[in-house]
């Protein structure tokens, strides 16, 4: 990686004819989830409030690379973390200067996460008069002991609250984010989450299966025995009745994603299509003209190379032809719409057809010249892919 963050030519040339989105890292945590591998530390109070100023000299950074014919940005999602940890005047001020130097599309998406717990009416408010227009909170559960075991610290009740303070403070789109399969979850708990959100009546739920990762609290106390893992057939049987409930909450729209439901989100969208982005903030990931990069993921390192006035990236990696070409595959068969043929090999055509006939791909987008997956094949989308990649 070059301490100017230089781009290949060829990586520049078509920038703007794609979506271009800023990705933005808040780091802080105040306290660790078990479950939780992101990026994130809880006691950097130094560096948590000179975090800023470091991400407005890596948009400094980033409008030096992309040069002048750097196209406004689409879309931006401040991510984490908890990005409402800091203060809202933090986060807008780092928007402010986004748009001071690349500007906003009309009608821009613009996102933050946060904790139910970590928001009120007054930071929603000041949040929406700067300039957010999305905000996504993290529920997991509606039951006590489920977020016990994920170390959530809201209560039953308050992602409800949260999505209604922030409706009213003019937020044009409300998300809450669901996780099931933790260990000892019912089905009646799972089903008391879903009642949950349809009583919040957020515009977008997201919904994913438990991972047990490697160097988690969660991690270790299923290694150990503590607790059991998540079992894929009961995962299979919470998305179903996750599909059934949240069809039911967004009619006409359902599901979007593997994993999303209701009004999409576009920022998302646009990594799942191959769009361009520039990841701000320790251990930020971005992708410019098939060249991706990194930034160094420690918060003292980051900030030490932006205060040098060098890129903070860690690495990078210019990807092939077929690379971009299957990670399209990957990514865009998840999405309701699917994959377009042409995409596809040989091998993988006769798979796509092959899955079609077992009814995991739809018939008739198979025949529109798409691979798109059914509801079965959702269930089953991991070995659907790697069928088709070939």
């Amino acid at each position: 990686m070059p301490s100017s963050g230089g781009l290949p030519a060829a990586a520049l040339d078509g920038l703007g004819r794609r979506p271009f989105g800023l990705y933005v890292h808040v780091p802080f945590c105040a306290s660790r989830c078990g479950y939780c591998d992101f990026n994130t530390y809880t006691d950097l109070g130094g560096l948590q409030s000179s975090w800023a100023d470091t991400a407005v000299a890596e948009l400094d950074l980033a409008a030096r690379v992309l040069g002048p014919d750097a196209p406004p940005v689409d879309t931006v999602f401040v991510g984490g973390g908890t990005p409402t940890l800091l203060p809202p005047a933090d986060l807008v001020r780092v928007l402010d200067a986004a748009r001071e130097r690349f500007g906003l599309a009309p009608g821009a998406e613009v996102t933050t996460e946060a904790n139910p717990d970590s928001v009120d009416p007054a930071s929603l408010a000041a949040l929406r008069e700067g300039g957010f227009t999305r905000v996504s909170f993290g529920m997991q559960s509606a039951v006590s002991r489920v977020l016990a075991v994920l170390d959530r610290t809201h209560t039953p009740g308050r992602p409800q609250e949260a999505v209604r303070e922030a409706f009213a403070a003019g937020f044009e789109q409300v998300s809450l984010d669901l996780i099931y399969g933790t260990p000892g979850e019912s089905d009646d708990d799972w089903r008391r989450s879903l009642a949950a959100v349809r009583e919040a009546g957020p515009t977008h739920v997201s919904a994913y299966a438990l991972i047990v990762e490697d160097g988690t609290r969660l991690g270790r106390q299923v290694a150990r025995g503590a607790l059991p893992a998540p079992d894929d057939d009961v995962l299979a049987d919470r998305y179903l009745m996750a599909d059934e409930a949240l069809g039911g909450l967004f009619p006409g729209q359902g599901w979007y994603e593997v994993s999303n439901w209701g009004e999409p989100c576009r920022h998302n969208v646009g990594y799942w299509r191959g769009g361009d982005w520039w990841g701000v903030g320790p251990g930020a990931h971005s992708h410019v003209g098939g060249v991706r990069w990194w930034n160094a993921k420690h918060p003292a390192t980051w900030t030490a190379a932006l205060g040098e006035g060098t890129s903070p990236g860690a690495g990078r990696e210019v990807l092939t032809d077929e690379d971009r070409r299957v990670e399209r595959v990957l990514l865009e068969v998840r999405l309701r719409e699917g994959v377009p043929l042409d995409v596809l090999r040989p091998a993988g055509l006769a798979a796509a057809g092959r899955a079609c006939a077992d009814g995991l791909l739809e018939p008739g987008a198979h025949e529109a010249g798409r691979a798109a997956l059914t509801l079965r094949g959702r269930l089953l989308a991991d070995a659907v892919v790697r069928d088709l990649v070939d």
